[in-house]
């Protein structure tokens, strides 16, 4: 019996366990001894297949506390599922294993891991519900064998599947769930390429692999979603952070800009603290630049309204605008031209520069207020001599000449007060609003069509400016306010709203409307380089145009009405063209000069 021991020490084959009774059959043994032999034989083979079943057992054990081990350190999924099949594989002896998962999405079944796989169309199969034998161990969440996989019609026949099976060349395949709880999630194959059957301790072998290879999953999933929460958390706990500092960065800012209000600074102080996130400009309500640069983008005014309508910071391209009003009226608007600016910031800011500018606006209304009361009483009560010491309170030297202008409006009255007011402070002269107009007293000269243009673009409406003067002291600014307000109405009758002109500007329409004093005014306007050129020269270019006038316009009837040659008179009436300018022959220019010529004979 000894020599059973020493094979099965030595792991022998099966066939070499029938060597000692051939040898003592060679020799004659008795047939007790044989039979002895025989019944040894059987033994040590039991004894030979329980040891071989055993190792076995211990090396699935082994491979299973290995993919425990992988479980317990996952880091990867992948390389998790890869060793279970791979495993299974060699445990299992078959030619190739793989692994297909459930696609939710698509609701169908992919190739997921693969060990000893040659075909790539078999590689990137998938299987839907129901079809092959992976949609068979799917539907019914139970193990299946088949020992030749084209003979077998237990399930569904697809021509893809089992064109990308015959291209692997798998006949016999085993296919177990994947499970978490109820629910299969995927099937776990082994395959060889020639018949075979599967034993009972094969499909429970894989079946554990399966419930590891699941776990991995589930777990895989836990841990995705663990660091998903973790990542979420620290994304929010960041935008916290980011947050609280943002607003203690706007909070330390407000602080630094109200410090300044309190100092009594402007805004060219409180932009300087915006300033350094970028480069800054600052609009008033009428879009006028306070500070910065004037930007020509088209897109700032509605950026500027959408600002108002949100109530917060707007970003356009790398501007970002912030715009406050004041009952719908726009007060301040702040642009920052800057990629990381903070917005809250630039939204404090604007807040200041407006409640600036609205207190600044409040003083100049009441120093408007002032200021065009004493302008009332200075039209209405001229003899009021205490007029002059309320003036230079005001820092109004009415000792200086003055030109008063009078521009009619469409009934925007506060809008046009208040343009008109801040035209006097800039001035140091005087404003005062009326119905349908605004009365200004402003140091000369001044340009009434300058004024008429600067206060139809405030109102964004046709404005129409008259204007008198210069006078000096009080007694004749009452007059003076008259004829602006006759040149005012003078310019609307003839159709010239929106334009501005004082009486001299207006021809003989201005010596109509104008005070007496604005006869020499006109004369010296219309033919003023005609006369002084004769007092000059000691030439009769005045008295050669009227007699051209009086012989209505004929060169020859002139010279003998003059008694002199007829080129004489063509040669007075072209420098006479020289120094009146083109046009001096036509009609409205013809009148103009005749009435001149004759105020200028009357007048000696």
């Amino acid at each position: 019996m000894r020599v059973y021991l020493e094979l099965l020490a030595r792991e022998a084959s099966a066939v070499e366990f029938e060597g000692p009774i051939i040898e003592a059959r060679a020799r004659g043994a008795a047939p007790e001894e044989v039979a002895e032999l025989e019944q040894a034989k059987v033994e040590a083979l039991k004894v030979r297949e329980l040891l071989r079943r055993r190792a076995r057992r211990e090396a699935e054990l082994s491979a299973l506390y290995d993919t425990a081990s992988d479980l317990a350190g996952l880091r990867d999924l992948d390389a998790v599922l890869e060793a279970i099949v791979h495993r299974a594989r060699q445990l299992l002896g078959t030619d190739t294993t793989y692994l297909t998962l459930h696609d939710p999405d698509k609701g169908d079944t992919f190739m997921r891991v693969t060990d000893g796989s040659i075909s790539a169309a078999f590689q990137n199969l998938r299987l839907a519900p129901g079809a092959g034998l992976g949609g068979l161990v799917a539907q019914t969440a139970r193990p299946y064998a088949t020992a030749d996989y084209f003979a077998d019609p237990r399930f569904q026949h697809k021509n893809h599947i089992d064109t990308a099976v015959h291209e692997e060349g798998l006949v016999a395949i085993l296919g177990v769930p994947l499970k978490l709880g109820q629910r299969v999630i995927g099937v776990l194959f082994a395959a060889n390429r020639s018949a075979r059957p599967f034993l009972q301790e094969e499909v429970a072998l894989l079946t554990s692999l399966a419930a590891h290879a699941a776990v991995a999953i589930d777990n895989a999933r836990l841990l995705q979603e663990t660091r998903n929460a973790l990542e979420e958390l620290s994304s929010t706990h960041r935008s916290l952070r980011e947050h609280g500092d943002a607003v203690e960065r706007a909070a330390r800012a407000h602080d630094r800009m109200m410090e300044l209000v309190l100092q009594g600074r402007g805004i060219e102080d409180i932009a300087a603290v915006v300033a350094e996130s970028g480069e800054l400009t600052v609009l008033d309500g009428l879009g006028r630049v306070i500070v910065g640069q004037a930007t020509d983008d088209p897109g700032i005014f509605e950026a500027a309204q959408a600002s108002r309508a949100l109530g917060r910071t707007v970003r356009r391209h790398d501007l970002l605008i912030a715009s406050v009003d004041v009952g719908g009226e726009p007060l301040c608007t702040l642009i920052v031209r800057s990629a990381d600016a903070d917005e809250r910031i630039v939204e404090r800011a604007a807040l200041v520069c407006a409640l600036l500018l609205l207190f600044r606006r409040s003083v100049a209304e009441a120093e408007g207020r002032v200021r065009g009361e004493l302008l009332d009483d200075l039209i209405s009560r001229p003899d009021d001599d205490g007029l002059i010491d309320r003036a230079n309170r005001l820092g109004v030297n009415l000792a200086r000449p003055h030109v008063v202008i009078v521009a009619k409006h469409q009934g925007q009255r506060e809008r046009a007060a208040f343009w008109a007011s801040s035209q006097a402070a800039l001035s140091h002269g005087l404003a005062a609003a009326r119905a349908e107009e605004v009365v200004l007293l402003l140091p000369g000269p001044q340009d009434a069509k300058r004024i008429a243009k600067d206060l139809s673009a405030a109102l964004q409406s046709p404005a129409t400016a008259g204007a008198a003067g210069p006078v000096t002291g009080i007694k004749d600014v009452h007059s003076a306010y008259r004829e602006a307000q006759r040149c005012a109405d003078a310019l609307i009758a003839l159709g010239r709203g929106g334009d501005g002109a004082s009486a001299s500007e207006l021809g003989f329409v201005g010596l109509l409307i104008g005070e007496a004093g604005s006869i020499p005014g006109f004369v010296h306007a219309t033919i003023g380089p005609v006369v002084d050129y004769d007092a000059k020269r000691g030439t009769s270019l005045v008295g050669t145009l009227a007699a051209y006038f009086g012989a209505g316009g004929s060169p020859s009837r002139t010279a003998e009405a003059m008694h002199i040659h007829v080129n004489t008179v063509s040669q007075r009436l072209e420098r006479i063209g020289r120094l009146l300018g083109e046009g001096w022959q036509d009609p409205e220019r013809a009148l103009e000069l005749q009435l001149a010529l004759r105020l200028h004979r009357l007048s000696g």
